[in-house]
Formats: C-alpha cells, structure tokens, sequence
C-alpha cells in the first residue's frame, strides 16, 4: 500500500493567538514535527496545504467584512497570502514535505484537494501520480478544513485514517461529531 501524509492548514492564524486560533494549534504542529522525525521513512508523499486567501476583497463572501463573522460561512480575515499569520507555525518543520498546496486564492476553501501547487498541480494530481491509495490526514481544524480534506480523500476512493492526537479542532463537541460522520463514512479514526 502506497502512503502519504495529509497535513492541514497548520498555519500561525490557526494557532493560539492567531486571527482564528485554535487550542493545541502549536502542539498539533509540534507533534506532527515528532512524528515524523521518528518515522521517517513512513510515506511515499506528504502533502502541505495552507490557507492562502487574497488580501483585497472579501474571498468570494469568505472574509465577513460588512458584518460581524458567523463563524459557519463567514470568517474575520485570515491567512492572508504572504502574511505571518499565513506561515506554517514554527514548531512544524516541513523539510519532509513534498508538495505545497494553496487554496482559498479569492474563494472559500476548505478541502485541501480544492488548491493547488505553485505549479498548478492539484492534490488529487499528486496522489494518483504517486500511486498513493492510503492517507493520513492530520492538522487543523478537525471540524472544519481537516473534516472536509478526509471527506474529499475518502470520496476520492482512498483509505483514510485521522490521526487523533495530532489534530486541533474549534469546539470539542462539532470536532467529536466531524471525527464520528468520517468513520460513519470509512474512514479509521486512530491514534498515531
């Protein structure tokens, strides 16, 4: 079985004290760091993606700038491209990773098979070119970008797994039902 690692939206706005910061944002990011210094040789590929929203406009109705966010579809400004709250976190060292995706460029974007590399290459490009047919999906949040990035890979047809203790979600209880619909759908729900 051919592997990669999914790594979501680990990003210093996703993180404690960021525009939209999660509790254990910096020890997701930490974590995934340990993990995979301690298998090293574990994936065939490991895919990045970051938020990368425009910094003009509202990113198709994504950024709430006529009114207060509802944090549903709506968001205060975020992850804006080329910003510090944009970066991956400090404590994930990407050195490993091998593709970069960017999503939500004008649009709102959750999954990260909706972006692209630099080269415009998509997620779903990547796993098949790799030959991947397993992933794990780790990262930020579990309710919202996490969620949908599993939901896309299992829809793609590949096995997926979520890493529970290296995810961060935004409430515990619309986490816990994100982590319970994945494995209602197939998706393995497991400890690293």
């Amino acid at each position: 079985m051919t592997r990669a690692l999914l790594i979501i939206d680990v990003q210093n706005d996703f993180t404690e004290g960021g525009a939209l910061g999660v509790d254990g944002g910096a020890a997701v990011a930490a974590g995934i760091t340990r993990y995979l210094e301690e298998h090293p040789q574990r994936y065939d590929a490991i895919i990045a993606s970051r938020d990368w929203h425009d910094a003009e406009g509202d990113n198709g109705g994504h950024f709430a700038t006529d009114a207060a966010p509802d944090f549903v579809s709506t968001w205060p400004v975020h992850c804006v491209a080329g910003t510090t709250g944009a970066e991956y976190h400090p404590d994930l060292v990407t050195a490993s990773v091998t593709a970069h995706v960017f999503k939500g460029q004008g649009a709102p974007a959750y999954s990260l098979f909706e972006g692209a590399t630099e080269e415009g290459e998509t997620a779903a490009h990547l796993l098949a070119e790799a030959g991947v047919t397993a992933v794990d999906v780790v990262g930020i949040a579990t309710d919202y970008c996490v969620l949908a990035s599993a939901r896309d890979a299992l829809e793609a047809g590949l096995a997926v797994s979520v890493l529970t203790d290296l995810v961060a979600g935004v409430a515990a209880e619309s986490s816990e039902k994100a982590l319970t619909d994945l494995a209602e759908a197939g998706a393995t729900i497991r400890h690293s």
